[in-house]
Order: structure tokens, then sequence, then C-alpha cells
């Protein structure tokens, strides 16, 4: 019977200035930053946030349509005000494409059409209620979602 041993590889990586220790991860025990990494590209936008809701927006929720773009519901605190803008990941030729903000008080506010890069921004004052909102590129939309705050 013949044993082998394994001798893990340390590396040691400068990059503008910081300095970062890696290690390969065991086969046998995963570790929380390979798990991470695994579960990042799912959860992270596709597309950029643009700024197209203006000065004071956050970003506050992004839903993903495929790699086509994502629709982002953003808040500005200071004045109550909710907004969705749906980008294309890589801007192009015309393509349908549409963005929806609605509340109880607010009614409901929608831009679409035949848009290259983005759809929207659409604007409704709700603050402390909770707002549907839901974004489409070509065939694909995010079906709707709820936010309260």
């Amino acid at each position: 019977m013949k044993l082998v041993r394994h001798a893990a590889a340390v590396a040691v990586v400068v990059t503008g200035g910081a300095l970062a220790l890696a290690a390969p991860a065991s086969a046998s025990a995963p570790t929380a930053a390979k798990s991470a990494a695994v579960a990042a590209p799912s959860e992270a936008p596709v597309a950029k946030y643009n700024g197209a809701c203006g000065a004071g927006h956050k970003v506050i929720d992004s839903a993903n349509m495929e790699n086509l773009g994502t629709t982002f519901l953003t808040y500005n605190r200071t004045t109550g005000e909710n907004c969705v803008v749906t980008v294309r990941t890589k801007p192009g030729s015309p393509v349908k494409m549409f963005a929806r903000l609605s509340s109880k008080t607010g009614g409901t506010a929608t831009d679409s059409g035949q848009f290259t890069t983005y759809a929207g921004p659409v604007y409704i004052e709700a603050p402390g209620e909770c707002v549907t909102w839901e974004g489409g590129i070509t065939t694909y939309s995010t079906k709707g979602t709820g936010h309260c705050g």
C-alpha cells in the first residue's frame, strides 16, 4: 500500500499595495470563501445600476432576468420616493423592455417600449408603504416582486 502526501501551496498576492494570502481549499472540507464564491453570481446583479433614478436614490433591491439585465428598485429616504429602472447587460438594438412600480395609494407607473439600454425610470411616492415592482427584457420578466419599507 502506497501512502501519498499532498502539500498545500500558499500563494502571496500583492495588488494595489494590498497583501493577500491565498491557500487552496481542501476537497474534503469546503471553506466559507469557497461557498461564498459559488453563491455570489446568482445574487449579484448581472447589469450595473446606471443612476437613472437620480440623486438621493439608493438601490434597495434588484432582480435579474437571466443574463439579459437587472431590474433595480431604489428609494430616496428624504423624499419617500421609490423608483424602478430595468437595465440591459449589453446595450444594443432596441428590444421590448419595461419597468413597473405600484402601491395602494400611489397607483401604478409604467414605462414600456423598444429600448436600447434601459426602461424607466418610473416613480411613486409611498413612504412606509409596500410597493410591487417588476421589469422585463424581451420575453423575460421579474414576475413582480414586493418590498415593504
